[in-house]
């Protein structure tokens, strides 16, 4: 077992994410089993689940004539646009069926506000409006983080980095993650990772 400073973060290990999802990360279901056997290690386990209404800023079928994939700018900066993922209550937005969950004593929903995106399990992609989840581990008196999940480029990265710059130190297991990989986006979230202090681990 692990010292009860730190805590392990399951990041959007969902259907939508997986083979045959709305937005498939390739090998997103292997990972599973690593993920569960780590769960028993930590203390403080905490899943993040995306979230989203159906008119979600960020969905390319909302902006008429856009391509999924595609970039627009934002209010809070630049955005990808996602083929539809992760609605609300749907079954694509539920934890893969082979993830335990009942090891994890918080689920962090993200992604809720229709006008803006959330990849980290930290904040919305404005880096200002906060989930909670700082408060939440500081309170638990966690001070160390291993980051699991999808999509090791987007939502991993972006929680690590977050971490990070809250003072965290953060351990991203790469083995025990599956990226995207859209244009690039796994080599330049490693090089902001080791940057910014995250380890990056098998």
């Amino acid at each position: 077992m692990r010292p009860a400073h730190e805590a392990l973060i399951v990041i959007d290990v969902q259907n939508d994410f997986c083979p045959g999802g709305a937005l498939a990360v390739a090998g997103g279901d292997e990972i599973i089993s690593r993920i569960n056997g780590l769960m028993g290690d930590f203390v403080t386990v905490v899943l993040t689940q995306d979230w989203h209404p159906a008119d979600h800023a960020s969905f390319a079928a909302n902006h008429p004539g856009a391509a999924p994939f595609s970039m627009i700018t934002m209010p809070y900066g630049p955005q990808v646009l996602w083929p539809t993922h992760c609605v609300q209550g749907t079954t694509g937005a539920k934890f893969h069926a082979d993830l335990k969950t009942d090891p994890a004593q918080l689920i962090v929903r993200k992604g809720f506000r229709p006008e803006i995106d959330s990849y980290s399990a930290f904040f919305e992609n404005d880096h200002v409006t906060p989930t909670g989840l700082e408060g939440y581990l500081r309170s638990r008196g966690v001070t160390t983080l291993t980051l699991v999940g999808l999509a090791t480029d987007y939502c991993v990265a972006y929680s690590a980095l977050d971490a990070a710059r809250l003072g965290f130190t953060a351990t991203v297991l790469e083995g025990a993650c599956r990226a995207i990989n859209l244009n690039g986006s796994l080599a330049e979230a490693q090089a902001k990772m080791r940057a910014a202090g995250v380890a990056l681990e098998t």
